[in-house]
């Protein structure tokens, strides 16, 4: 089968990859435009792209998915199917009525809960202890179209949002493989969404914000899930600190309030229970273990975490 691939982040490459060495004709890789990134602001090429590159495969970096241009290329192609994996867009109804099989899209989720751009996160937010990947068959909605395969992937106490998706792309790059063999088959059965749908919206660097008067297990796996994007943070001492791992600590304490502070434990206290913070990186430094953090540090029992600067 002939195919054109569009993905951008690093949870596309397992797909593209499982793709070419299955044998598909990847005849194109469409990706987002780089995109300016670190102080220098250096334009930064998306993984897919760089990916891509690698293997010798053409790219296209479309400006605009509507752009008359493009879907003229993409018409030039032939593919016998599209696959998107987190590419970012949604396609519209000139490239979804392209190819004789359809367009099929890789989600990070059990359809229908969590359509949207990031599902990953608001799995491991909301303390889910399963979700999954499906295979679907696209149409003009957000994740809204018929699912053609899914499985189920555990989410582990300690997992972040970075690696949960991890786990994912690669599950994900094996049912997209799968649902491409059935298809040549014959065998695949397509089904509509049952169930209540629900939605995880592209995440914005507010997004992260801690709100102490949470309770401490929510706050736990607010954490995790906004690990490594876009980063849980508070404000400490007039600056932005981010918290990346922390557990639930017994006891009780005064939203936003240091309960416990000595040379190896920061514990603050939640809406229910306490916090003990584990893994932070202060604005504009490295990651460090709590103990580097408090190194040289004299933090008091009462000293307060903000939701914003003050």
């Amino acid at each position: 089968m002939r195919v054109i691939f569009f993905g951008t982040p690093e949870f596309a490459v397992p797909s593209l990859t499982a793709l070419v060495e299955a044998g598909y004709q990847v005849a194109a890789v469409v990706t987002q435009p780089d995109m300016p990134s670190g102080r220098g602001r250096r334009l930064m090429p998306p993984p897919v792209k760089s990916w891509a590159q690698k293997l010798g495969l053409r790219v296209i970096q479309p400006a605009g998915i509507r752009d008359a241009a493009f879907i003229a290329e993409i018409k030039s192609a032939s593919p016998d199917v599209i696959i998107t994996a987190a590419y970012g867009r949604i396609l519209p109804r000139e490239i979804l009525n392209l190819p004789p099989n359809g367009c099929v899209n890789v989600h990070a989720s059990l359809l229908p809960k969590y359509r949207g751009a990031s599902p990953v996160n608001a799995a491991i937010t909301n303390g889910d202890k399963v979700t999954g990947i499906t295979t679907m068959l696209m149409d003009e909605g957000m994740d809204t179209g018929d699912i053609l395969l899914q499985q189920e992937t555990e989410i582990f106490h300690d997992d972040t949002a970075g690696s949960l998706s991890k786990r994912l792309s690669v599950a994900g790059a094996a049912l997209m493989i799968l649902t491409l063999r059935q298809m040549e088959k014959g065998s695949l059965k397509r089904k509509p969404q049952e169930g209540e749908a629900s939605f995880a919206p592209l995440l914005k660097k507010s997004d992260g914000n801690i709100r102490w008067e949470r309770p401490a297990q929510e706050l736990y796996d607010f954490i995790r899930g906004m690990n490594p994007w876009p980063g849980a943070y508070t404000y400490f001492e007039g600056s932005v600190l981010k918290i990346l791992r922390s557990e639930v600590a017994g006891g009780k304490g005064e939203a936003g309030i240091v309960a416990l502070a000595g040379r190896h434990e920061l514990v603050v206290g939640t809406g229910a229970g306490l916090l003990s913070i584990l893994e932070v990186q202060p604005q504009g430094k490295r990651l460090m273990a709590i103990s580097d953090f408090l190194q040289g540090r004299h933090i008091e029992k009462g000293t307060r975490f903000h939701d914003k600067q003050f």
